[in-house]
C-alpha cells in the first residue's frame, strides 16, 4: 500500500471523527489531504523511499483565521490519533511546527513552493519558479476541502497560463540545442568526456521537463522525472529513450541519439503550429516559440530563463 492510500485510510478511521466530533463548527473550513514534498505525495514510494519522512497521517489546511483561533488545539488531537493503521506508525511531527503531516496554514503551505500564499500573483514569478516545486504544489490528492480554498488554488495553478507555458517550452528547447545538439559533439572532439558527460545529462534533463511542459505538466525533481514521464500521455513512449541516453557512455555515438530525439520535439513543434523552422536544430524553434508569447515582459526575457 502507497503513502496516499495509507493516508486516506488514516483520515477515514481516525481523522473524519476526531474533526467531527471535536471541532463540529470548523469543520466546513478544515482541508485535508496528502500533498507537497516527498515521494508518497507523488505515489512514487516504494519500500525503499521508506527510509525516512515516511509514515502515517494526513495534511490538515486551514485559513489564517482558523489557525489563529483553533491551530494549537487542532495540532494537539492530531497527535493523540493512533500511532498506527495497518501495521504502519504515524509519522511523528514536530511540535506545532510546519511538517510534512499535522496543522498548516495553507498559506504557509504555498509560500515555500510559488512564493505567494496561494498560486503565484505575476506571470513573471509564474515563469521563474522551478517546475519541481510547482509540481510539488500540485501533487497527491485531497480528501476533503468543502471551502474549496486549498482545490480553487492547486486547480489555478495546474492551469498552467499559456504564455508560461510557451515560455517554459522555449527556455526547455534551447537549452536542449546549446547542451546536446550544440556543446555535447565539440565537448566530445576536445576529448572532455566528462564535460560531455554533464551536456549529456543536461539534454536529458530539459528534454524530460520538455515533454512535461508540452502537456502542461511540472516536470517534478530530478530524481523523479523519469517515473513522471512514463505517466504522461504523449510523451511516454520517450522514456526509455531517455534513461538509455542517460545511463549511457559519453561517446560519438551518442550524438545521433540526441538528434533523433531532438527532430522528434521539431517535428512536434511544426504539426502543432509551434514553429515551421524546416531545420531539427532546436534553437531557432525555440526562439519562434518565445516570439508567440503574448506577454512582452516574458516575451523579452532572456530565452534561456523560464
Amino acid at each position: 500500500m502507497q503513502g496516499i492510500e495509507i493516508s486516506r485510510r488514516y483520515y477515514e478511521e481516525y481523522g473524519r471523527d476526531m474533526i467531527h466530533n471535536i471541532f463540529p463548527e470548523y469543520e466546513n473550513r478544515i482541508a485535508v489531504g496528502i500533498a507537497g514534498e516527498g515521494s508518497d505525495c507523488f505515489g512514487f514510494d516504494d519500500e525503499i523511499s521508506r527510509d525516512h519522512d515516511f509514515g502515517a497521517g494526513f495534511r490538515l489546511w486551514v485559513d489564517d483565521e482558523t489557525y489563529d483561533e483553533i491551530g494549537f488545539r487542532l495540532t494537539r488531537a492530531y497527535t493523540a490519533l493512533p500511532d498506527k493503521i495497518d501495521g504502519v506508525q504515524k509519522y511523528k511531527i514536530r511540535p506545532y511546527g510546519t511538517d510534512r503531516f499535522g496543522v498548516i496554514k495553507i498559506s504557509g503551505f504555498f509560500l515555500p513552493l510559488t512564493g505567494s500564499p496561494g498560486a503565484p500573483e505575476s506571470i513573471i514569478q509564474w515563469a521563474t519558479l522551478p517546475d519541481y516545486s510547482l509540481a510539488a504544489a500540485v501533487n497527491g490528492e485531497v480528501f476533503r476541502d468543502d471551502s474549496g480554498i486549498v482545490t480553487g488554488i492547486r486547480e489555478k495553478i495546474l492551469d498552467m497560463p499559456e504564455d508560461v507555458k510557451l515560455k517554459k517550452i522555449s527556455a526547455r528547447a534551447i537549452a536542449m540545442a546549446q547542451s546536446g545538439q550544440y556543446n555535447y559533439k565539440r565537448c566530445i572532439e576536445h576529448g572532455e568526456r566528462g564535460a560531455a558527460a554533464l551536456a549529456k545529462a543536461e539534454f536529458v534533463k530539459n528534454a524530460a521537463a520538455l515533454c512535461h511542459n508540452l502537456e502542461g505538466r511540472y516536470c517534478p525533481f530530478y530524481k523523479w522525472a523519469f517515473r513522471s514521464l512514463q505517466t504522461l500521455e504523449r510523451f511516454a513512449f520517450l522514456h526509455d529513450d531517455l534513461v538509455s541516453l542517460a545511463v549511457r557512455e559519453a561517446d560519438e555515438k551518442c550524438f545521433d541519439e540526441i538528434e533523433r530525439i531532438s527532430g522528434i520535439f521539431a517535428d512536434f513543434f511544426r504539426v502543432n503550429g509551434l514553429s515551421q523552422i524546416g531545420d531539427n536544430f532546436l534553437e531557432p524553434h525555440a526562439y519562434e516559440i518565445q516570439n508567440k508569447i503574448s506577454d512582452p515582459a516574458l516575451r523579452n526575457m532572456h530565452i534561456m530563463e523560464g
